[in-house]
């Protein structure tokens, strides 16, 4: 079997998980947990990363301190992993799925404005659909496998309607957009350590903003708002959402590697592309405008998609389809979904991901490219 994504453990993170093990710093207080968020907030150019136990947990404290409230309205793409718009259910809010440009697989901006300026009001507290009265609180931006939303024209939208921007940069670590990092350009940015990202602490996410007061908070509340150093004295309600140090340290290894982890999943997406070009309707994933992507998970349209999914994984290649819609997912059909050609359920059922590691070798890409190929024959 050549897996879909795996950790690549070269590193140095038995070393740095020994010497947790010899040191007893094992759980939510130690060392390691300081230096991977110094190391992320460098590399990603912002001024403060708060660790937390996930990306999810990312995107909750995230979303509260951005301000949404119970009864509100959250703008998503309809084309992403459940995460975010999961989150949004949590704080009581409801989601507003915006379609997805055809090439990019990014939300459509365009069509987001198109969304505000029609069918929303702006009132002096804030913007207010029309329709369900509900005010709109946030604009969650998914950077979608790496690649990432046209950044300019969101920011300009967040500023003209004065809705806060939260980044789901949970698959871009290591992707910019006009030389900014993916994560560093809203109010927060989130990404996730799951073990099939581009770097993994088995499970964990990061907070990353460039306000350090609301980072201070994000701290606060992701250690169960202890606002004491000695007396169990907790100011409101807080959450378990701390990063253990044993997984830091892990981060603390991975993150060494990260440079070469970008490189090796750039020239695994080039000898993809190169290779599947003449497929028999091929389209990979068209980058953004400005974006230079850390190409996290290989994905790509094909004719005949699931007949081609099944063959791979009956000749041993592990292959997956794309997420299914939003608006197709029982929680959420109900929801605001703001579309003008359904470009989700296109992307969703043309679409299939490829193994990638980054610890894949060039022979087993060509014999992925091989297989796919005698299918096609």
């Amino acid at each position: 079997m050549i897996p879909l994504s795996v950790p690549n453990l070269a590193g140095n993170e038995w070393k740095y998980v020994k010497d947790c093990l010899d040191t007893n710093w094992v759980s939510s207080v130690g060392s390691y947990v300081n230096q991977f968020e110094e190391m992320t907030a460098a590399f990603t150019h912002t001024k403060k990363a708060v660790a937390t136990s996930n990306g999810t947990a990312a995107l909750h404290i995230s979303l509260m301190l951005a301000g949404v409230k119970q009864g509100d309205l959250v703008v998503c793409p309809n084309i992403t992993f459940v995460a975010p718009v999961n989150v949004i259910k949590y704080l009581g809010a409801d989601p507003v799925l915006i379609d997805v440009d055809a090439y990019t697989w990014q939300l459509d901006v365009q069509l987001l404005e198109n969304f505000l300026s029609h069918n929303c009001d702006e009132e002096e507290d804030g913007v207010y659909h029309k329709e369900s009265g509900k005010r709109v609180s946030a604009i969650v931006p998914v950077h979608v496998l790496g690649n990432m939303v046209d950044m300019d024209q969101l920011m300009a939208l967040s500023k003209k309607f004065n809705i806060p921007v939260v980044e789901d940069a949970t698959e871009a670590l290591g992707s910019s957009y006009k030389g900014q990092p993916a994560g560093s350009m809203g109010l927060f940015g989130c990404l996730s350590y799951n073990g099939n990202k581009i770097i993994t602490t088995g499970g964990g996410g990061m907070i990353l903003t460039n306000d350090e007061a609301l980072g201070k908070k994000a701290k606060h509340l992701t250690t169960q708002a202890k606002s004491d150093p000695m007396e169990y004295f907790h100011d409101e309600v807080g959450y378990n959402y701390r990063l253990v140090n044993i997984l830091a340290a892990m981060g603390v290894a991975q993150m060494e590697q990260l440079p070469g982890f970008i490189g090796r999943k750039r020239a695994i997406a080039a000898m993809y592309n190169e290779g599947l070009k003449n497929i028999p309707g091929f389209m990979g994933q068209a980058l953004t405008e400005g974006v230079v992507a850390n190409c996290w998970l290989y994905t790509a349209a094909f004719s005949k998609s699931r007949d081609l999914l099944e063959f791979l994984n009956k000749n041993g290649i592990q292959t997956r389809p794309f997420w299914v819609p939003m608006n197709r997912l029982p929680a959420f059909k109900n929801d605001i979904y703001y579309s003008e050609a359904d470009i989700s359920n296109m992307v969703y059922e043309q679409c299939l991901s490829l193994p990638c590691s980054t610890n894949i070798t060039d022979e087993e890409v060509k014999s992925v490219i091989a297989k796919i190929q005698e299918f096609y024959a």
